[in-house]
């Protein structure tokens, strides 16, 4: 269901299932692994490698340690700030302000979604061959319709008999 509602769109977000929620966690990937496995983008995992690319922690580098889908923040090695105690927390970042720069192929069934993704993307590729263009054949005139005459409205065809019966009822 897609609503353009901002109100509608928050509900659906803090209500969505883990299934979606672990979709939404999506990041970009690096230029050079979208060309080695001709995706765009992949929820991303523990032991990713991420890269900052926007906010304060721009260009920090490190492997995602916690992956938390009820805020939809990802955690990462060395990005922490230092509590007044003195304790060290690390901070929660939206994986739409990180790109992959290394997958956690650990997981087989990752790496099977991956292959079938590129394998489906190399057969849409094959199966649409250079479209030759197709001899047009000429077009048989289109046939006019005519148009039929706009009744009468019903207001003049009450006008007309209260008019006939006045003047039926006069002349007898």
């Amino acid at each position: 269901m897609r609503t353009t509602q901002p109100r509608k769109q928050r509900k659906l977000l803090y209500q969505a299932p883990s299934h979606v929620r672990h979709k939404s966690l999506s990041a970009p990937l690096s230029p050079s692994l979208k060309t080695s496995h001709k995706v765009n983008s992949i929820p991303v995992r523990r032991g990713d490698t991420v890269r900052v690319i926007r906010g304060d922690r721009k260009g920090t580098e490190g492997k995602v340690t916690r992956v938390d889908q009820k805020t939809y923040r990802i955690f990462i090695e060395g990005i922490t700030r230092e509590k007044v105690d003195g304790t060290a927390t690390p901070i929660p970042i939206h994986p739409s302000k990180v790109m992959i720069t290394g997958l956690n192929l650990d997981d087989k069934w990752r790496r099977e979604s991956l292959k079938a993704e590129a394998v489906a993307e190399t057969a849409e590729k094959v199966e649409k061959p250079e479209e030759k263009p197709e001899e047009k054949k000429p077009e048989a005139p289109k046939k006019v319709r005519e148009r039929k005459k706009p009744r009468a409205s019903t207001a003049r065809k009450t006008k007309k008999v209260k008019a006939e019966k006045t003047e039926g009822s006069e002349s007898g």
